[in-house]
């Protein structure tokens, strides 16, 4: 199921990225960069929520969708990290602590698939609420400004990518803890 409705808007999120990217190396001023990628941003993180509906919804859901839905985030997320921290909106341990968690949960995660025991890494709620805090935290600080003319986004995307990178690091203890036991009972 390569090219169901739900898996076209996940691969939109993928062709995203370059677009998004590619913003800042146009002419013009930063103001408007930074509103047309954060624009962007939203609106394919939007995919995120809408493609995994539409799965169930229509009855699509499949392997591929199942394995193709975190692989875009993260590259969505790793991509957009990246910009921040070449325009100096996000501090470089809080962008390596997220990139390297995943790196190391998807290794984890491709380890335990080959021991057979990949139920014990399965996606938590911890995660999820990461994903949901990177989400959140990623367009305050591309829009990095004054929202309606109240809201600091710069102030505010800086704390929530703080609360992103403790949920970050408590999920990554979370999943470890949960792949332990199963690779000491492999090791014997």
């Amino acid at each position: 199921m390569f090219l169901t409705i739900p898996t076209l808007l996940t691969w939109a999120r993928i062709a995203a990225i370059p677009l998004i990217i590619g913003v800042y190396y146009l002419g013009g001023d930063m103001a408007t960069k930074n509103l047309v990628a954060t624009a962007m941003f939203v609106l394919f993180a939007a995919t995120d929520w809408l493609d995994g509906w539409l799965a169930r919804r229509l009855n699509q859901t499949s392997a591929f969708g199942a394995f193709l839905d975190p692989v875009a985030d993260k590259i969505l997320i790793t991509a957009s990290l990246l910009v921040l921290l070449g325009q100096g909106r996000v501090d470089t341990l809080v962008a390596l602590i997220i990139i390297g968690r995943e790196i190391a949960i998807s290794a984890l995660r491709e380890w335990m698939a080959q021991i057979g025991a990949s139920r014990s890494v399965a996606v938590h709620m911890l995660g999820k609420l990461k994903t949901v805090a990177q989400m959140v935290a990623i367009p305050f600080l591309l829009y990095d400004g004054r929202l309606f003319g109240l809201i600091d986004t710069r102030w505010w995307g800086r704390w929530l990518m703080i609360v992103a990178a403790v949920l970050t690091v408590w999920s990554m203890v979370y999943y470890l803890r949960k792949a332990i036991p199963e690779i000491r009972a492999k090791a014997r």
